[in-house]
């Protein structure tokens, strides 16, 4: 099926092909035609779908004929952030620039005189987040009375943020005639009694099972000390050269310290939280999706909506605290057809969380520890290696702990440490001194060969740059079994973690 097959205008084709797209994803071959049918209509669609387009394509179509009147509006697209604002407002501006359209964007962070002079020319879309409109129409600075089709995208993070009063009251303010479109990756109680109260006879499209991860994304949780999470992160990066990342991390005070360190670290990082005024928001994707910066820092306010072509990699820095978010934060990369990787780092704190994340995908996530994520050893699913059973690890990982501390190699090369939770004391990054809670006494009386060790390995045997790829873990081992004292070495980075995918 083409988009010629889906009913819209010669004008709209046109437009659709010289952005580059022939054929209509799922989510648009089954809304499209019940849109310009003029249908409510209710979308079950993961991130990543083609969503945006469902229904910004018939809706050009149906304003094409027309005309906008001063402070009222045509038509209204709500969206939970200025991010996913914005990017509506892109996808207007690039599928209908042979449609006589007026278009507005009602966020916070922009000037309100603007918007307000915006309004009163006459405006066929109006895009706009909850709070932002529910301001101007309390200032007397807009009418409802005169919109004809209402657009509530991502339903669920509408939840999320709170915004559902705001949006019971705006469609209270709409002519009850109107035509309402309903998108949402979930469906919770909630969006549903939302759906039942302004929807009428409305159409149901689901082409996915809700919050379910997109099948084109290879998942990983990689368990790791908290310590370690940036050198692990800079490993990972190292070794696809060609990368195009995004690194989640849950709060704005981690944001702005990793994307210094990676700066630090010689990364081009950029970075994105809720702290930023709009337009250094706005900037610093702009450098990202320019490539520009291929290492884009951010907190969830990035996580949902936001389409950039060519991600290649999601780092969840910080495991998510709802399920949700890691759907979202994932949905970054492997969309619209491509492949993508998702690393997701788990401490021992993170049980619940990594408990709760798997019991809404339903599906097994493969694990990794440090060693096996940066080219180490075989990785394994086995339930019993999660970070829940952290006290069977550990007790099982003595005795061998004991025997492989007399190969200094083997110490230099293992990045695991034990699953059981001990008293951290944060430290700056790069520095790898805690107290001695957390750390295993070094022993004087043996000299630190393993410091060493890294460079003459690489220059004694180059056939051979990273025997851990070959060693092959006792079948009875568990990840814990890895664990080694580092004694606190900070050199420079081991050559056999430079390594490529799929070696």
């Amino acid at each position: 099926m083409s988009f010629a097959d889906l009913g819209l205008s010669d004008e709209l084709l046109r437009a659709v092909s010289e952005s580059g797209y022939d054929s209509p994803t799922p989510i648009q071959r089954q809304a499209i035609p019940s849109i310009l049918m003029m249908r409510d209509l209710i979308g079950i669609a993961q991130t990543g779908t083609g969503k945006t387009a469902a229904f910004v394509l018939p809706m050009i179509d149906i304003l094409g004929n027309g005309r906008a009147r001063a402070r009222m509006p045509r038509s209204l697209i709500l969206e939970p952030t200025r991010e996913l604002a914005a990017q509506v407002a892109e996808n207007f501006v690039k599928y209908g620039k042979y449609h006589k359209l007026n278009m507005a964007l009602l966020i916070g962070g922009v000037q309100m005189g603007d918007q307000v002079k915006a309004l009163e020319k006459g405006v066929d879309v109006l895009i706009a987040t909850p709070g932002r409109l529910m301001d101007l129409f309390e200032r007397g600075k807009i009418l409802l009375t005169g919109c004809e089709l209402l657009v509530i995208d991502e339903g669920d993070r509408m939840l999320d943020m709170g915004f559902i009063p705001d949006i019971e009251k705006i469609c209270t303010k709409l002519p009850a005639t109107r035509q309402t479109l309903l998108f949402s990756a979930t469906m919770p109680a909630p969006i549903k009694k939302l759906a039942d109260k302004f929807l009428s006879n409305p159409k149901s499209i689901e082409v996915a099972r809700p919050a379910t991860a997109n099948v084109n994304i290879t998942q990983y949780w990689v368990k790791v000390d908290e310590r370690k999470k940036r050198d692990t992160l800079r490993a990972l990066l190292r070794a696809a050269p060609d990368h195009s990342a995004i690194v989640f991390c849950n709060r704005k005070t981690t944001v702005r310290e990793l994307a210094k360190s990676l700066k630090a670290g010689g990364v081009n990082a950029g970075e994105i939280h809720g702290d930023m005024d709009q337009s250094s928001r706005i900037a610093e994707l702009d450098r990202f999706k320019a490539g520009q910066i291929s290492v884009l820092v951010a907190s969830d306010v990035a996580a949902r909506g936001l389409d950039v072509k060519g991600v290649s990699h999601v780092f969840n820095h910080d495991t998510p605290w709802h399920p949700d978010d890691y759907i979202h934060r994932i949905g970054r990369t492997g969309r619209a057809g491509a492949t993508g990787t998702a690393y997701t780092f788990v401490t021992a704190k993170d049980a619940e969380a990594v408990e709760n994340i798997q019991k809404l995908l339903g599906l097994p996530i493969q694990w990794l520890d440090e060693r096996d994520a940066t080219g180490g050893v075989t990785t394994t699913r086995d339930a019993e290696h999660s970070p829940v059973s952290t006290a069977t690890d550990a007790a099982d990982a003595a005795p061998r702990k004991r025997s492989r501390a007399k190969g200094a190699t083997a110490a230099k090369t293992s990045a695991v440490v034990a699953d059981t939770p001990a008293p951290v004391v944060p430290v700056a990054d790069g520095d790898t001194d805690a107290t001695p809670a957390t750390r295993a006494p070094r022993r004087a009386a043996k000299p630190r060969v393993a410091d060493s060790a890294p460079a003459q390995r690489s220059a004694e045997a180059p056939a051979n740059p990273n025997p851990i790829a070959t060693r092959k873990r006792p079948p009875s081992a568990n990840v814990a079994d890895d664990t080694v004292d580092d004694g606190g070495w900070n050199g420079p980075m081991p050559g056999f973690l430079d390594f490529k995918f799929g070696g």
